[in-house]
């Protein structure tokens, strides 16, 4: 227990820390993040995710650091959903690409306390009454086959959300941007300014999101360390792959279809527990495969069109 506590507590400080840098010094300035240094962030949030699984394999053996890897891959491709949303809701309230990571970054640091509570109530929840484990299964099964089934081109309009809707009828709202500022004092008083909404609809996108990640997670392992950290790894790299994928995420095609199969599997994999043990290994490399084949089929559909494009 003084174990989980003492890596549960340097790892909070970790990422205040990650994060405090991140605003204070690497994008104090607003600017347009790039593919260059989307990739670079990509690849060094990646890079320590992975570092902080072998320590846990390290310090709590083999089986701990598979299933928070599992996490951790079924979490950060979950996430690519978000990356859709996020370019509805920047191209809905019409916000400048400057303007954008500071959005995601208070959307991400929202989310991580967000998720950090709803982890620690569904762990409590499971500890308790142990047939929760079938309602996440159930629920995974239904969203899975409801993504499955779901209308192509079928897109939310983020600027009719019921918070939004809400915040106009209370709030002073501005006209236009001002800067970096989520509120600015007008004639009348404070004044909410559009990035706020903006900023109200990502939280919004990410509280529906986790309601069928977490369960997710929770079909890997019930341990609420490795729950929120492979969860909060997902999370601190999204905003890099983001503007990493944001122009490319229609190319991936079939990856909404792999997704919708991973959680299928993992809520089968819950509905099945009291009479089917699927190791955590097998779990892992059933799940890097169904995406690996979803990427694989998008990537191979993407290049027959260009190849019948040029042919033409």
């Amino acid at each position: 227990m003084d174990q989980t506590i003492l890596l549960g507590a340097g790892f909070t400080l970790f990422i205040v820390v990650a994060l405090a840098l991140d605003l204070g010094v690497f994008h104090r300035q607003a600017h347009v993040v790039g593919a260059r240094e989307a990739l670079a962030w990509t690849l060094v949030w990646v890079t320590l995710a992975v570092l902080f699984g072998i320590g846990i394999f390290l310090v709590r053996g083999g089986e701990t650091a598979v299933e928070y890897f599992t996490g951790y891959v079924i979490e950060y491709s979950l996430s690519v959903d978000n990356v859709f949303v996020f370019t509805l809701i920047f191209a809905a309230f019409a916000v400048p690409r400057t303007l954008q990571h500071r959005v995601l970054f208070w959307g991400i640091a929202g989310a991580l306390v967000m998720r950090l509570l709803m982890i620690l109530a569904g762990a409590t929840l499971v500890a308790q009454y142990h047939w929760v484990l079938y309602v996440f299964g159930a629920f995974l099964v239904f969203t899975g086959l409801r993504m499955l089934v779901a209308r192509a081109g079928h897109e939310p309009h983020p600027e009719n959300n019921v918070l939004v809707r809400f915040a106009r009828r209370h709030l002073r709202v501005t006209d236009g941007f001002h800067d970096q500022a989520f509120f600015v004092r007008v004639a009348g008083g404070l004044a909410a300014t559009p990035l706020f909404l903006a900023l109200l609809v990502v939280e919004f996108s990410d509280l529906v999101f986790a309601v069928d990640s977490i369960p997710a997670i929770f079909a890997v392992t019930t341990d609420p360390f490795v729950v929120f950290t492979s969860n909060a790894f997902a999370i601190l790299g999204l905003r890099s792959l983001y503007f990493l994928l944001a122009e490319a995420a229609a190319r991936f095609r079939y990856l909404r279809v792999g997704l919708a199969m991973v959680l299928v599997f993992v809520g089968a994999k819950l509905l099945s527990a009291g009479f089917l043990h699927i190791p955590p290994l097998v779990s892992l490399a059933v799940v890097v495969s169904i995406l690996g084949l979803a990427i694989g089929a998008s990537l191979r559909r993407d290049g027959d069109a260009g190849t019948t494009r040029r042919g033409a």
